[in-house]
């Protein structure tokens, strides 16, 4: 038998990047770092002087995910299309949940360092005890108007979270452990981090959308223009002279378009990221909270709707542009023709006298 050459490496692919194996207490610090898109040389570098300074093993060339041992830390590491994301996680017991996170036991310096720009960060933290029953509850660790609760993992924990970034540049995440199944801790853990990082990748596309839609409008309107005065025209020296502003005009349409279409595409597939890994959850409201999924409701779907608008109104209109533009030199190629056959008519004419 003779195999095909990527069939071990896509089978592969269907393991990779496997739950993190945590066992309550543990604190987790996720940072998600964006980078130019192929460009994972820096982050190849950064990673590797992490491992030399803890005298861990090097990541194996090509390689887009690592878990390696920091001292008392363990780091996840993973490489994606265009951000990488770094997970310390920290076994044992803790007084407060956020005081000392697990990013505090990793060296300052080096973190400093990461290569490119942090979109996304924060701090989890999953106990057995019972928050509620402290002074204060948890509601002192999170800003109160935005913080949702709710029972996730068919009854085994409730989460707590107010998708804030807080004065250390982190978001909170509290997690009370209500008999977790073994196994269902990291992929819990796993989840929570992703809503948040994929959260945050998708509104990448709302400043864009916010600032194409004026230009858009305005070649919307220009458009309109240009289609009124087609119906005036009725000199082909006017219809070539349209022909050039459509023509323009279509550069600008699709300027836009290539300009955008990445981000938006990318901010689709990460909010439907984010809808995946909500519906894993199973949330269970609590009276007086809203759920998670209830806040992404209200918050992220505007957002990308927001988006897809702009989306789709720059597709309709190179679609519009291109029906113009067709319907125009259609218009010119029958003029031209008829002038082209009373030229031919007239010189049968003269040839015909002479």
């Amino acid at each position: 038998m003779q195999d095909h050459p990527q069939r071990f490496a896509l089978s592969n692919e269907f393991h990779a990047r496997p739950f993190p194996t945590v066992t309550p207490p543990v604190q987790v610090t996720h940072i998600a770092v964006l980078i130019e898109p192929g460009d994972t040389g820096g982050a190849r570098r950064h990673m590797e002087a992490l491992c030399d300074r803890y005298g861990a093993q090097l990541p194996p060339a090509g390689a887009n995910h690592l878990s390696v041992s920091l001292g008392s830390v363990t780091l996840r590491w993973e490489r994606h299309t265009e951000f990488v994301g770094y997970s310390f996680i920290k076994s044992g017991p803790f007084e407060h949940p956020f005081e000392k996170p697990a990013l505090s036991f990793v060296s300052h310096e080096l973190m400093q360092d990461l290569p490119g720009q942090v979109i996304a960060a924060v701090h989890l933290a999953l106990d057995g005890i019972d928050p509620t029953a402290a002074q204060g509850g948890p509601a002192p660790w999170f800003v109160g108007d935005s913080l949702c609760s709710s029972i996730v993992s068919g009854g085994g924990a409730r989460v707590w979270t107010d998708f804030r970034t807080h004065e250390d540049g982190f978001g909170r995440i509290l997690v009370k452990d209500e008999g977790l199944l073994p196994g269902q801790a990291g992929r819990l853990v796993q989840r929570l981090i992703e809503v948040e990082t994929y959260r945050m990748l998708s509104m990448l596309a709302l400043p864009i959308a916010r600032e194409v839609s004026a230009d858009v409008t305005r070649l919307e309107n220009d458009l309109a223009r240009l289609t009124g005065r087609m119906n005036d025209a009725d000199d082909l020296d006017v219809e070539h002279a349209l022909l050039d502003e459509l023509t323009k005009l279509s550069e600008s349409v699709e300027d836009v378009s290539a300009s955008t279409a990445y981000r938006f595409s990318a901010s689709e597939a990460y909010s439907a990221i984010v809808r995946a890994r909500l519906e894993k959850l199973r949330e269970v409201r609590i009276e007086g909270f809203r759920t998670m999924e209830g806040f992404m409701e209200r918050r992220l779907d505007p957002a990308m709707l927001t988006c897809a608008s702009v989306a789709s109104r720059i597709e309709v209109l190179s679609k519009r542009l291109t029906r113009a533009a067709n319907l125009l030199r259609t218009r010119v190629d029958v003029a031209l023709e008829g002038q082209n056959r009373d030229l031919l008519t007239s010189m049968n004419q003269r040839a015909h006298l002479q």
